[in-house]
This record gives C-alpha cells, sequence and structure tokens, in this order.
C-alpha cells in the first residue's frame, strides 16, 4: 500500500527480458540504501518487489500481466520514473489509499502552463473515467492527484510547482502515456452497483 507522495526520481539503467517477462534496474541512490530484497516500491505506481540491490541501484522482475497493463514495458535507459516505498501503519497519510495495481493506461492529451502551475487533460478508458467524480482522487503514474473535471473518457487536474518539479509529470508532454489507478473506494462502489444491476 502506498500514499501516491513520491520520494524521489529514479532512472532506469538497465532492462533485459526473461522469458515472457522483463528485469527492470532503476538507479535510486535517495532511497536504495534504506531497502532490502523484497520491499515493496512504488515505480510510476505500480507496485514492484525489489529482487537485488547495490550500493545505487535496485532490480525488479516485471511479469507479463504488468508488461501488459502498464507502461513500463515502453520504459528506456535514461529514463526516469517516480519511486515511492511501501506505506507503514504508522506513516501520516498525505496523499490517499493507493494499491500500485494498475486498472489501465491513459494519455496525456494537453498540457497548459499558467504561470508556475500546469493543467494537465488525460484521455482515459470510459470505465475508468465512470470512476472518477471532481474533487475525488486519482493516481497518475504514482502520484495522488486531485480531480478537477471529469468527462466520459477524460479527466482534468492541476499540478502545483512542488508536484511539477519531483515527479515526471513536470516533464511529460501530450501524447505521453500514465499508468493510471482509481480510487480504492470508488472500485468497490463501482463493483457493487454492476452486481445489483444499478449502472448501465
Amino acid at each position: 500500500m502506498f500514499t501516491g507522495l513520491v520520494e524521489c526520481l529514479g532512472t532506469v539503467c538497465e532492462r533485459g527480458f526473461e522469458g515472457g517477462g522483463c528485469r527492470l534496474t532503476v538507479e535510486a541512490p535517495d532511497i536504495v540504501a534504506e531497502l532490502a530484497v523484497g520491499e515493496s516500491v512504488a515505480v510510476n505506481g505500480v507496485c514492484l518487489t525489489v529482487v537485488a540491490c547495490t550500493a545505487s541501484t535496485c532490480s525488479f522482475q516485471l511479469g507479463p500481466e504488468t508488461l501488459q497493463r502498464t507502461n513500463l514495458g515502453a520504459l528506456q535507459c535514461g529514463e526516469r520514473v517516480n519511486l515511492e516505498r511501501a506505506l507503514r501503519l504508522s506513516d501520516r497519510l498525505g496523499g490517499h489509499l493507493v494499491q500500485g495495481h494498475i486498472d489501465g493506461v491513459g494519455r496525456i492529451a494537453e498540457r497548459r502552463t499558467e504561470g508556475e502551475w500546469v493543467t494537465m487533460e488525460f484521455i482515459c478508458p470510459p470505465d475508468l473515467a465512470a470512476q472518477m467524480a471532481p474533487k475525488g482522487s486519482v493516481a497518475v503514474d504514482g502520484v495522488s492527484l486531485t480531480l478537477v473535471e471529469v468527462g466520459d473518457d477524460r479527466f482534468r487536474v492541476a499540478l502545483i510547482p512542488h508536484t511539477l518539479a519531483q515527479t515526471t509529470l513536470g516533464f511529460k508532454g501530450p501524447g505521453a502515456t500514465v499508468n493510471l489507478e482509481t480510487d480504492l473506494l470508488a472500485k468497490y462502489v463501482w463493483k457493487y452497483l454492476a452486481a445489483m444491476k444499478i449502472l448501465p
């Protein structure tokens, strides 16, 4: 479990295929000293298990399901990624509850700069947009964000200067893909309503 508050940016330094999966190595000197093999780390919002560590890097194994449902399979060496260690029960919950289980991939449709702030619009699958509500929460590449506006297949968020400086959303532009995770409570409400045949 995570909060959607990115701790640092890491850099992909190695990737290679293993059977039907992939091994990803990320340079992350800011957090690697405190990591142990077997721990969970959210990489662009995807919960992954640390399988190896060096003095400055950590490695993860990505299975076929992860490669199919997220944008991690398209990462290239040199690309930067959002990193967050797993939540401790004693931690403050500054963002919202994020599982690291990606629901789908979206795409940046528009990026509008207003002074030091940026407004972004994302295109997403309609079933994910249906689980969103203005003023609710969504995780975009692992970043906890507040929804400003929601449409049938898109949503809009406002990014503060701190988020722009500390996450990949600071340099991603239109056309870039992002991992999306809808709010945990919204998922359960959606499933219940669908089971009761209340939804169209």
